[in-house]
């Protein structure tokens, strides 16, 4: 083997962090773009429907998910901007050490990523997250939520999803070992 297909052979094995970076700031660009559409031309409050069972609706979160903390007084701001803060440099830390054959994980990790650092920027800038799309069936009411949610959602389904078949994996070979 020459020195040629050994390097060859590295880079084929090392993970484009870029790639998967840049999804991440697509992410949080769409995010932000519609956020501002919705902040500029949504009326504060009111439903505008879309079709059966999903409006566009602005609202304001100051808490958490599910407004969790949303009337807490102000100091809810910067911790949990800290602790999104503190999420997204361990995401972006795993990110970038985990193997590229875990193809499924490091696109969940950097969706997540995404979505983070978009209600992150919010909370930072604003003091409140900007959420527009609304869910309803009847009078029941899904909370509102943003595409970063919609990412961080979809994220942890992909983070599911590979444990389910990274355990069905492991389970084929288990099952092939003790045959």
């Amino acid at each position: 083997m020459n020195a040629s297909s050994t390097s060859n052979d590295a880079a084929t094995a090392r993970p484009n962090n870029l790639l998967l970076f840049s999804v991440a700031g697509v992410l949080v660009f769409i995010d932000q773009v519609s956020k501002l559409l919705a902040n500029t031309r949504l009326p504060y409050g009111e439903p505008v429907p879309v079709m059966p069972s999903f409006d566009l609706l602005l609202a304001y979160n100051r808490g958490a998910a599910f407004s969790f903390l949303n009337d807490a007084g102000g100091w809810q701001r910067w911790l949990l901007s800290a602790i999104s803060v503190g999420v997204s440099v361990f995401l972006a830390v795993w990110l970038t050490r985990l193997p590229a054959q875990q193809r499924l994980l490091r696109w969940a990790v950097a969706v997540i990523l995404g979505g983070a650092l978009g209600n992150l920027y919010d909370r930072v800038t604003y003091g409140y997250v900007v959420d527009f799309i609304s869910l309803y069936w009847g009078d029941w009411r899904f909370a509102t939520f943003n595409v970063a949610d919609m990412a961080i959602s979809l994220g942890a389904a992909l983070l599911v999803l590979d444990v389910i078949l990274s355990k069905d994996g492991a389970d084929k070979k288990d099952s092939g070992a003790a045959a």
